[in-house]
């Protein structure tokens, strides 16, 4: 199971990102738990400063920007083969 969390606020990129992780997660109908994290103390024990930041499985992908959803469905597909 793919441990998925969005960091942000709730900014528009933050709401934009999580809306298309949550996307690829149906469309490919991986196993996995999308949290969203808006606690600015919690995106420190990842090490991000900026928003949007999207972390999987405690790895941190990106952060301060917006990936397209092509990157985010490679990203993905690929830690789900990972853990299986």
């Amino acid at each position: 199971m793919l441990d998925i969390k969005v960091l942000g606020p709730g900014c528009a990129n933050c709401v934009k990102l999580e809306g298309m992780v949550k996307e690829v997660v149906s469309q490919y109908e991986l196993e996995a738990k999308v949290e969203k994290i808006t606690d600015y103390n919690r995106y420190a024990d990842y090490g991000v400063l900026l928003t949007p930041g999207l972390v999987v499985n405690g790895r941190v992908l990106i952060s301060g920007k917006i990936p397209t959803r092509s990157t985010v469905e490679h990203w993905l597909l690929d830690m789900a083969k990972v853990k299986n």
